[in-house]
């Protein structure tokens, strides 16, 4: 029984909205690293928080969307 199902087009939609995600952690991480500029432990925390959202939304693709 499937309590969710998702169509291949939003399971593929799902994955990519998740890797657009890892590409933005990947940004911040980085831009947390510069000296230069303020906030750096917020930065690492928005990222860790991006990566996260971005993992839940894989496992959902890859598990009820038909992406993979």
């Amino acid at each position: 029984m499937h309590v969710l199902a998702l169509t291949q087009h939003t399971g593929r939609r799902l994955a990519e909205i998740g890797f657009l995600l890892i590409l933005f952690a990947g940004i911040w991480l980085a831009a947390a690293q510069l000296p230069a500029l303020k906030f750096a432990t917020t930065r690492t925390i928005v990222a860790g928080i991006a990566l996260a959202v971005a993992g839940i939304l894989l496992i959902i693709a890859v598990h009820w969307g038909h992406f993979g």
